[in-house]
């Protein structure tokens, strides 16, 4: 991918030497695989398409293998190995470009993966005007000075930021900064190396979405807002059984024979939330050879899979489900079945639909054999 051309040319720096031991995995977290690849490959290929050349990576020792396998087909990269601090670690990558030519260029730390492209943009426009940028985000949370676990006073939040990175700067500044930082405390970031020599620092706006991974469940598989599933079901009419639709009992000259009360609809409605939750299908959790369920309420199998769904982390956010059938007439009891769903869910009627068709007395629902019901449900993430 070519580079944006309104980009001046800008080198890029990611560190990428730490351990990463706060995040528990096997490797050092900027190896780990994230969203499908590893977390290093993230930024570094957000800036190369960006037109960042070179990118200088900073790496911990003997972290070359994993580091050439992270960034296998990305153009311009060049590995060094970092230093026992941060801020070493920059130098030493800031050198590597010392005979490069550069004039402007971009450090940023590899835990961060996710490198909006405006961000890039807003940071190389600042450095027109100014020695240095760096992405901020406004803090939007009370502020609290803590001594000894209590609460000792407030803080004002309206002049503090949030600091993320990359962090742009005049490629000579920065690095003469760095340069003259010997014997100094650590400092947080590379901004305040360039703030001590006297360097002034626009403050660009951020992006939440430049967030970074610390911990182990940083790691853990994201989970979607919102999860669909659908589900279908078919019981035969007999004599002598019980009719019962969405927890409702009609009265007709026939009634449903199967699993459970047969209640198709809620057995169409249960398959449809075990989909949208991953967790298999009705037959998995309420086997029909299993002579315990034989005759139950369906209620109890609606029940079980709102629970699952619970338990992963979702609730109901709207079900509609469709009953396929001559005889009865659906629409008297309507009402009745919708609030019955929704009583059973834990939910406003006006998330649960109940609707009706014929199959224009084509096939075994059309010649009054049996009735079939699908339904559709929607999860949302709590």
């Amino acid at each position: 991918m070519s580079a944006p051309s309104a980009l001046p040319q800008f080198a890029a720096v990611i560190v990428a030497a730490g351990k990463g031991l706060r995040s528990g995995g096997a490797i050092p977290k900027q190896f780990a695989n994230w969203r499908g690849k590893p977390v290093l490959r993230h930024s570094a290929e957000a800036l190369a398409a960006a037109g960042a050349s070179p990118i200088v990576v900073a790496i911990p020792e003997n972290g070359a293998a994993l580091a050439e396998a992270a960034l296998t087909g990305i153009a311009g990269t060049i590995l060094v190995a970092g230093g026992e601090t941060r801020q070493a670690s920059v130098r030493k990558a800031l050198e590597e470009l010392d005979a490069a030519g550069v004039e402007r260029v971009l450090i940023h730390d590899a835990a961060r993966p996710v490198l909006p492209l405006p961000v890039i943009e807003r940071l190389l426009a600042a450095l027109d005007d100014h020695m240095g940028a760096i992405p901020v985000l406004p803090v939007v949370d009370s502020l609290a000075r803590a001594e000894r676990g209590l609460m000792a006073g407030s803080a004002a939040r309206e002049g503090l930021r949030r600091v993320q990175t990359p962090q742009a700067f005049r490629y000579a500044a920065i690095l003469a900064a760095h340069r003259l930082w010997e014997g100094a405390p650590l400092a947080g970031d590379d901004a305040q190396v360039g703030m001590k020599v006297g360097m002034d620092i626009a403050l660009v706006e951020g992006d939440e979405a430049l967030r970074k991974l610390t911990f182990a469940e940083d790691f853990l598989p994201e989970t979607p807002p919102v999860r669909v599933g659908t589900g279908y079901d078919v019981h035969r009419l007999a004599e002598g059984e019980e009719l019962w639709l969405c927890g409702v009992k009609i009265e007709h000259a026939k009634g449903l024979a199967g699993h459970s009360d047969a209640d198709v609809a809620i057995h169409a409605a249960v398959d449809a939330i075990l989909g949208a939750a991953g967790a298999g299908d009705i037959g998995l959790h309420f086997s029909p050879s299993d002579p315990q369920w034989r005759g139950v309420s369906s209620d109890r199998f609606l029940s079980h899979a709102l629970k699952l769904a619970a338990e992963a982390g979702y609730r109901l956010g709207n079900l509609d489900v469709t009953i396929v059938c001559e005889a009865p007439k659906i629409g008297p009891h309507r009402d009745a079945m919708r609030a019955r769903l929704a009583e059973i869910a834990g939910v406003d009627t006006g998330c649960i639909n109940v609707k009706a068709t014929t199959t224009e007395r084509l096939g075994f629902a059309g010649r009054g054999e049996g009735i079939a019901a699908q339904a559709a449900a929607t999860l949302y993430r709590n």
